[in-house]
Formats: C-alpha cells, structure tokens, sequence
C-alpha cells in the first residue's frame, strides 16, 4: 500500500467548505459535528491496535485516557482488539484532540487552547493532544468552544495509513459538551458511524 499522501491536504479544503455552512442562529452554534474520512478503498484489516496520543509526552495522562478511551470503545465495535497498558502493535490509531473558542456571533477558529505542545497539523508528526477547560481562561459562558478530533489508522513499522478522519463540533463554552472528554465522546461515535465512511466528503452527523 502506497502512503496516503494528499488525504492532509483535501481535508484541510474539506472542512474549509464545511465552515461556511449554517449555524443555529438562536444561539450562533453550528448545530452537529463535520466529518471528513479520507481512505483509499480497500479493505482495512482488524486485528490488535493501539491507540496512542500524536503527542507522546501525553501518553499515560489522566486527560489522554478519558479521551483515549472514546476510540477504543469504537474501534472495539468495529472489530479491533484494543492494546493497553504497555502492549505494543503492528497496527495503530493517531490521535489529536484541539480546542479553540471565539466570541459569539464571531465566525473563524479563534484562540486555539489547551495545546499539548506540538503545532502544525500531521505533517512531519510534529502534532500536539489539546487539553482544554469547560470555559477558556478570560473567556465568557456564551463564547463558542469548537471541538476538533483526529485520528490516523496506520502501521506502526512504516507509518502507512490506512484510514485517517477528522470531526469537530461547536458548543457554549457553559455546555457540558465543551469539555474535552464529552465532546470527544460524542465525536467519536460521529466519526466512526458508518466506516469506513465516504472518502474525501463531508458531512454533518446531529
């Protein structure tokens, strides 16, 4: 299989258009999660998997394992065998988790929070697990909090991926869903529901 290249590049441009799609006006939060999966149509084989935060120095926190534990519940559902503890795997599930908030009525990403220490998307690995609080620090219960999960399927020998999808949702900053663990919760079940999923499309899951 050859490397998944150009997946970061058309997602990117996916969830561009998927901004400008419309928001619950009542409240100015976009209502439901966009999801983009990118995959190269072949069958992807199930077998022992580890899930593994992008940022290693997260590894083994209390916040990456709430988190962590979103996926392997669906990876489980879809037939994987999860690894924990210290067990290692051939095959193994990347995952970024971001925050940013932004004043209600205000459009674009807004102040990026909670970064676990890496920057600059996939490319080069150099990718940080965002952390966050329920309300950002100087923020206000009506900002907007949008919650953003990522998750790369690859092989642990030659990092080729087999399957890499992306899904965020907005929510007040006061709504139990700005919390990482509960938006991450829902925006796993969102971004695996039926996978592998319609590669290169976006959608809305409610």
């Amino acid at each position: 299989m050859r490397k998944f290249i150009p997946a970061a590049t058309a997602l990117a441009a996916a969830l561009l258009i998927a901004g400008c799609q419309t928001t619950d006006q009542g409240s100015g939060v976009r209502q439901g999660a966009n999801v983009a999966r990118f995959h190269l149509g072949q069958p992807i084989a199930r077998g022992e998997i580890r899930v593994e935060p992008a940022d290693a120095a997260q590894a083994g926190s209390l916040q990456f394992s709430q988190q962590a534990s979103a996926v392997e519940r669906e990876l489980a559902r879809l037939g994987w065998t999860v690894a924990r503890e210290n067990a290692t795997s051939e095959q193994v599930a990347v995952v970024r988790v971001d925050q940013s908030s932004r004043p209600a009525g205000r459009s674009g990403s807004g102040l990026s929070i909670g970064i676990g220490g890496g920057s600059g998307g996939w490319r080069g690995g150099g990718v940080g697990v965002g952390v966050g609080a329920t309300i950002p620090v100087g923020g206000r219960p009506s900002d907007i909090v949008t919650t953003q999960l990522e998750v790369r399927i690859q092989r642990r020998s030659d990092a080729t991926v087999a399957w890499e999808g992306r899904a965020d949702l907005e929510s007040r900053a006061d709504s139990p869903l700005a919390s990482p663990a509960a938006a991450v919760d829902r925006l796993a079940e969102a971004l695996f529901r039926d996978f592998p999923g319609e590669s290169g499309q976006t959608m809305r899951v409610r």
